[in-house]
């Protein structure tokens, strides 16, 4: 990446129905990343200027003003035709934001009864063969990262336990050696990993 272009000049992720909590996740940062998010997070009035205002305060009521249309325009852009039609009438970010979330989010019954087959998901994963510990690692933490975007607590300990016991026997001597030189409950994914992949 050209570290010259401004960060502005990036687009940000287009939504297009599916996945809502991945594209909250990344459109959140967008936003934070260009000094949006205020806008979107809490619905604040940019009071109108006193007679006589000093140069400053003209300033920062032109810069509340620029920033609660630039994130509107921003979420016009980061959604699909289809959705932009149904926000397009909405006049402030944070409502917008908020008609996204309550329209795609789903409520907690649904989220409960995904990461519930997320879970399920992750304990019926087994490493195959043919796969390096790196391609299994990465299909836990993809399901372990799924039930964290829908607002699930899932410890990196469980994590760690679930490779500590799935792993095929060829690893057997590489926990062996960790389990003698290392307290167990303790390591992080990234040392279990690494231990792996050394003998890989």
């Amino acid at each position: 990446m050209d570290l010259d272009i401004p960060f502005t000049s990036l687009a940000p992720p287009v939504f297009n129905g599916n996945n809502y909590h991945v594209w909250d996740a990344r459109m959140e940062a967008h936003l934070e990343a260009n000094d949006l998010w205020e806008a979107v997070k809490e619905e604040y009035v940019v009071p109108e200027l006193q007679d006589n205002p000093i140069l400053a305060q003209m300033k920062k009521h032109k810069e509340k003003k620029t920033r609660k249309s630039k994130a509107r325009a921003t979420l016009f852009v980061a959604v699909s035709s289809e959705i932009f039609i149904r926000i397009i009438t909405i006049k402030s970010a944070f409502k917008v934001w908020n008609f996204l979330k309550e329209e795609y989010k789903g409520n907690e019954k649904i989220s409960g009864i995904q990461v519930l087959n997320l879970i399920r998901k992750f304990e019926m994963v087994k490493m195959k063969d043919s796969e390096t510990i790196k391609e299994y690692s990465n299909r836990l933490l993809t399901i372990v990262n799924n039930v964290r975007l829908l607002g699930t607590k899932f410890p990196d300990s469980r994590l760690v336990q679930e490779v500590l016991i799935i792993v095929l026997k060829r690893f057997e001597a590489t926990i062996s050696s960790l389990e003698n030189t290392t307290d167990l409950s303790k390591v992080s994914l990234a040392e279990i990993l690494s231990a792996f992949q050394a003998q890989e």
